[in-house]
């Protein structure tokens, strides 16, 4: 998966299109990803002992990795992302439109 945990993402399809958030959680096996204030759903809950309260509660849902795509620091644009060995033999993520390491 080309996008991690605290990059940059904006929401290019679905209900939340052309919103921007910071990715909280990525589940690679699934292809999705949990985004800071996207893709709120409601849920029912009902009371616990412990101090979940009752009621219907909003919750952050995993959204599909192809829905988002990076935003890069240096251009503040959505981009694809390509990969890159740099001469210390590391692997590392670039910016296809202006180069820049993300990583």
């Amino acid at each position: 998966m080309k996008i991690r945990k605290n990059d940059a993402v904006l929401v290019i399809a679905g209900k939340d299109r052309g919103k921007k958030g910071k990715v909280r959680h990525a589940h690679p096996k699934e292809g999705r990803l949990l985004v800071e204030g996207i893709n709120f759903t409601k849920r029912h809950a009902r009371a616990t002992k412990g101090a979940r309260q009752a009621g219907i509660i909003e919750r952050e849902m995993p959204i599909r990795v192809s829905d988002v795509m990076l935003v890069c620091s240096r251009c503040n644009k959505p981009v694809r992302i390509g990969f890159r060995f740099l001469e210390d033999g590391r692997k590392v993520r670039i910016c296809r439109s202006c180069g820049e390491v993300i990583d």
